[in-house]
């Protein structure tokens, strides 16, 4: 594991409160917690969590650096997606799950304008008053004549129709984990340690967990994980869903890939300062907390809400599809903001980037024969 740099003694006194709540529910659940209810912890504990508790966590002074806040240009090619969906859905709306730094939100925004397009309304779920904050400034400092089509949710809403969008939001939603034995399927729990927090293992609490891998021939010590949480929540949203598309961007694979046998450790990962690691019971609440996404899971979910998989490809490839290369070509090479912008591209673009390992999942309703304009070449639905 690469060595981390030390945390600032108030967030280690933030980290060590949280513990003390972890170790409380430990110890009224008799011993041990699934890894889920301890993620669901470590991200979202109000007042505590990573995800709420007011540290810096988006952009080159955080823990990560995500598409939109790599470039412009990421929200820019999004917003001809948005456009299309908008025009076919009369009073369609742009709903955001998860925006972050609200960098998405503020550059499509001012392209749908550009475009003719800006929705009656854009909401914006998210559950930290901080990020509601930032968000706020982000939005207002770069359209500002939009700001009173802004509005902030906490819950899904009851019906929604338009265009939605959860950049990265997946994978930060709570896994359970486990480990092939040579005697069968074990779940991975969290126990408290005289030194801190432990991984124990014990019988699956769900029969899913077995449901999930079988069939698949692992080895034993194999570790992954499975995200009922987000299937769920998929299963939710689509239900919701009188007449748009759903877009799902993430890292992951189709199930075949996500549960390959060389694939022995899962997909677990953390993000601490720009680094990546895998100790994720070590500072709760001062470290992201993530979880590769199983696309077909996803795309099963969703199904089964009776939405319509229309799509699934590389962010690289939605990308071109929506118009990324003209974008680009469409600013002056001799302008001062051109390489910055071209070297940007490459980073949404690239294999070795962000342009393989992202994924697009497009689900659809009530969009009669809408094609989406994202995964008109290069889809790879039969992969999942």
């Amino acid at each position: 594991m690469p060595e981390l740099p030390p945390p600032e003694p108030d967030a280690l006194a933030l980290s060590a409160r949280l513990e003390a709540r972890i170790r409380d529910a430990i110890a009224a659940a008799g011993g041990c917690i699934g890894f889920d209810a301890f993620m669901q912890m470590a991200l979202y504990e109000p007042g505590l969590g990573y995800y709420v508790n007011g540290l810096r966590k988006f952009g080159p002074g955080g823990d990560f650096t995500t598409a939109p806040e790599r470039s412009p240009l990421f929200a820019r090619t999004l917003a001809r997606q948005v456009a299309q969906v908008l025009r076919a859905v009369p009073g369609g709306e742009v709903l955001e799950f998860g925006p972050g730094s609200g960098a998405l939100a503020a550059e499509l925004l001012a392209e749908l304008d550009a475009l003719g397009c800006a929705p009656a309304r854009y909401c914006l779920l998210e559950l930290s008053a901080d990020l509601q904050q930032r968000q706020r400034e982000a939005i207002a400092a770069r359209v500002p004549h939009l700001m009173d089509r802004v509005v902030w949710l906490t819950q899904l809403p009851e019906r929604f129709a338009g265009a939605a969008i959860a950049n990265e939001v997946l994978d930060a939603m709570p896994v359970r984990r486990f480990c092939v034995l040579d005697g069968g399927l074990a779940e991975q729990y969290v126990a408290a340690s005289r030194d801190g927090l432990a991984w124990v293992q014990g019988p699956p609490q769900d029969a899913r967990l077995a449901a999930r891998v079988a069939g698949f021939d692992l080895p034993a010590g194999y570790v992954s994980e499975v995200n009922l949480a987000a299937e769920a929540w998929v299963r939710s949203v689509c239900e919701r869903l009188d007449a748009g598309l759903l877009l799902l961007i993430d890292y992951g694979y189709p199930r075949a890939e996500y549960y390959h046998p060389q694939r022995v450790t899962g997909t677990l990962r953390c993000h601490y300062r720009q680094q990546a690691h895998d100790d994720a019971l070590r500072w709760p609440g001062l470290q992201d907390i993530t979880a590769h996404v199983d696309f077909t899971a996803i795309a099963e979910a969703a199904h089964a809400a009776g939405a319509t998989v229309a799509g699934f490809t590389t962010q690289a490839q939605f990308l071109i599809n929506c118009g990324l290369p003209g974008l680009l070509e469409a600013i002056d090479p001799a302008s001062p903001d051109y390489l910055d912008l071209a070297l940007q591209a490459r980073q949404l673009l690239l294999p070795q980037a962000m342009g393989e390992a992202f994924k697009v999942l497009g689900l659809t309703r009530g969009l009669g024969n809408l094609a989406p304009l994202g995964f008109a070449q290069g889809d790879r639905r039969h992969r999942l």
